[in-house]
């Protein structure tokens, strides 16, 4: 492989996958925001109940996805964006399949019981009870995702036909704005709503929290989605035809 283009789109297609995978995997735990930081808990009347910061892991790894999509549609357009998300969509039913086959195996006699002394009674049913998620939940995180994906690199791409390659912040901040509301609802309603009867106003708590979190930091990222431009341009500097420079 020689094209420098070529090799661009492997790495950038690589951490695009890997972080979408262990975001799935991640996501099934619920952690509070304001407790990791050490601030006082919110208790905001919203939806019928108290709105905290309680949020799924996968809040960690989603910015940067959204982000990396950003770049690869500024870079190699709808179609690279699409080849990508269809292709770690499948990567991650893959992922789930093969977890379900290691759940399924017989745990050695003596493994179940190796942790009892650091409080886990039975490795097995924790093994399951972490990574063993249901079909809702599997089924809603690849259609949000999809979702998500696909919507944030068309809107990208329709606001960048208006500016070319200036305003690079707008078309990034707008295609996430839309994109993550989709995607922070949506696979919360298939998992959870749906398919382990979550009452709405949770599902919409968690659902609001999960998108100011992620649409906040995705905001904060903008400075170093100039600067990955700015490196990818630098790399490309010997290739002007690949060359693109947002403002």
């Amino acid at each position: 492989m020689r094209s420098k283009r070529q090799k661009l789109f492997l790495v950038l297609g690589g951490f695009f996958i890997i972080n979408a995978i262990v975001a799935e995997f991640i996501g099934v735990k619920i952690f509070s925001l304001e407790a990791t930081m050490g601030w006082q808990q919110f208790k905001i009347p919203l939806f019928g109940s108290v709105f905290s910061f309680d949020l799924t892991a996968g809040v960690l790894l989603w910015p940067v996805v959204f982000i990396m999509t950003d770049v690869i549609n500024e870079h190699f357009g709808v179609k690279g964006v699409k080849f990508l998300s269809w292709l770690a969509a499948a990567l991650i039913i893959y992922a789930f399949f093969m977890v379900f086959i290691a759940i399924s195996l017989v745990p050695a006699s003596w493994w179940s019981s190796s942790q009892t002394q650091n409080g886990v009674v039975d490795m097995q049913l924790a093994f399951k009870s972490i990574f063993g998620q249901g079909l809702w939940i599997i089924v809603g995180s690849l259609i949000s995702f999809l979702v998500g994906q696909i919507l944030d690199a068309i809107i990208f791409q329709k606001i960048k036909q208006i500016y070319s390659h200036k305003m690079l912040w707008l078309r990034a901040t707008v295609s996430t704005l839309f994109s993550q509301l989709i995607d922070s609802y949506l696979v919360l309603f298939i998992a959870f709503y749906i398919g382990n009867n979550w009452s709405f106003q949770r599902v919409m708590s968690i659902g609001t929290g999960n998108y100011i979190y992620k649409f906040s930091i995705a905001i904060l990222m903008i400075p170093i989605l100039y600067l990955v431009h700015y490196l990818i341009n630098n790399y490309l500097k010997n290739d002007e035809e690949e060359l693109v420079k947002p403002s």
